[in-house]
Parts: C-alpha cells; structure tokens; sequence
C-alpha cells in the first residue's frame, strides 16, 4: 500500500543505543546528528511544554531531580541542558522526516486554549509539513484531534498506552481518523515475552492494519526483532540502536 512511509522505514529515537551513546542522549541535537548519520530516515522528537509556553525536547515529565516540566520556566529548563524545539528543527536535514511526540499533561485539559501545548505546536507543524515529511504520535485522542484541525498537512498515529494493545489499537486508530497506528514492540510476541492467551500474531496484527487502510509502526524492537517486524509488512520502527537496525534490515526493505 502507498502512503507515509515506503517499505519498513527506521525512525531514529536515541540515536544508537540506550542513554548515552558517544555523547548522544535521547532528545538533544548531537543524538539527532549520530541518527541522521548512521541511516535513520526518521527522527522522533519528544515534545513539552514549559511554564511559560516554549516548547522543550524531553522524554519524561519530570527532570532527574523531580522537577515538573511544566512547573518549570524556560531558563531553568535550558541550564537543565534542554533543547527547544526551534533548535531541534533547525538541525535536521529536510529529507529527515519528523515523528512528534505531543507529550501532553493534565494543564492541558483545564488551561485556556491558548496555552495547551498542542495548539503552541501547530504553528510549528503547518511550517515544517511544507518542507519534509511530518506525522504527530500521542496517547492524548483529543490532541490528535486538534492536530487533524489544525495542521491537516501532518498526519497523526494513534499511540494507546498499553501492552497488548493491537485489539483496540486498530479499532481506536479508524475511529479517531488517524492513518497511522502505532503499537509497543512487546506486544507482538518478542521471543523474550511470555506467552498470552488470544494474542494475535505479528502478522495477523500487520495484515488487520492494513486491510484497514492504516499503516503500522512499533516501537522499540531491537535489530533482530526489527527484521521480523520488516519480514512481516511493517511500515517503520521507532528504534533505540539505529545502526544496527539498519543493518538488520538489509535486504528486507524494498527499493
């Protein structure tokens, strides 16, 4: 099927590795660097919101000392070695796409419209979907919403935050009208996982996507489980370790 990714596309998530690899730590620009450069043709960036509305490039919610992102002002959150988000995209080269992952909170439900974080990234959405390809990924529904409103040049993935999601993934991915679903590479029957009764299969889970006319993501097998993933139809992975991921994939993707 045609549509946002060709055959099995790698998306860059920290880089190589896990934590710090040569220096690169998930979400700042050398690790979008070492991805670019090791084969990714994707890098995800994680998307916050700060206290006083800039938008910051971290994984959790909180710093290492417990500190609340969204407590936080801008400064604090750069001496804290964040990266904004103008600065991320300013690294990336235009054939890299963007996988945005919305972080949202709870402040976004009860603030005014204008400080959720959602509609401080739109501006950025509708720019960047002119230049390179874009898709946004959230466990937030009402947030995909907004960005399918409001930035409709940008594609949005269904990200539901459990282990064995593929029964609902693909049912809450036609209902929110996102083209893309995404699912956790452990509930796809890694070899290291326990088995479960009435799992569907790897294959049985990518054929169901497709068939309705969603395309599927995992995230985060390693290169061997990649490689089946690839075998079975998927359309890209978010990866830790892009090199080895990329090797892994060598004569499975097509084109």
């Amino acid at each position: 099927m045609s549509g946002i990714f060709e055959a099995t596309e790698v998306i860059g998530h920290r880089g190589a590795g896990r934590g710090v690899v040569d220096g690169a730590r998930e979400n700042t620009l050398a690790s979008f660097d070492l991805a670019a450069r090791t084969g990714a043709d994707w890098i995800e960036i994680d998307v916050r919101r700060t206290r006083d509305d800039a938008l910051v490039l971290y994984h959790n919610a909180a710093l290492d000392d417990g500190r609340a992102i969204v407590d936080l002002p801008l400064a604090e959150c750069r001496e804290a070695g964040l990266a904004t988000l103008e600065e991320g995209l300013s690294v990336l080269p235009d054939h890299i796409g963007l996988d945005v992952d919305v972080k949202t909170v709870m402040e976004d439900a009860v603030d005014a419209p204008a400080r959720r974080t959602v509609s401080l990234l739109l501006p950025h959405l509708r720019r960047e979907a002119e230049r390179r390809r874009v898709f946004v990924c959230s466990f937030d529904p009402g947030l995909l919403l907004t960005v399918r409103e409001g930035a409709p040049g940008a594609p949005t993935a269904w990200m539901p935050y459990v282990r064995n999601p593929a029964d609902s993934a693909i049912p809450g991915a036609v209902g929110l009208g996102c083209p893309i679903v995404a699912v956790d590479a452990r509930a796809l029957g890694l070899a290291d996982e326990e088995p479960r009764p009435g799992r569907r299969s790897l294959e049985y889970t990518v054929e169901s996507a497709h068939r309705a006319g969603l395309e599927i993501l995992s995230w985060c097998p390693d290169p061997v489980d990649a490689a089946r993933f690839a075998a079975a139809g998927m359309d890209a992975v978010v990866v830790d370790d892009v090199p080895g991921v990329v090797t892994a994939l060598k004569g499975t993707r097509a084109g």
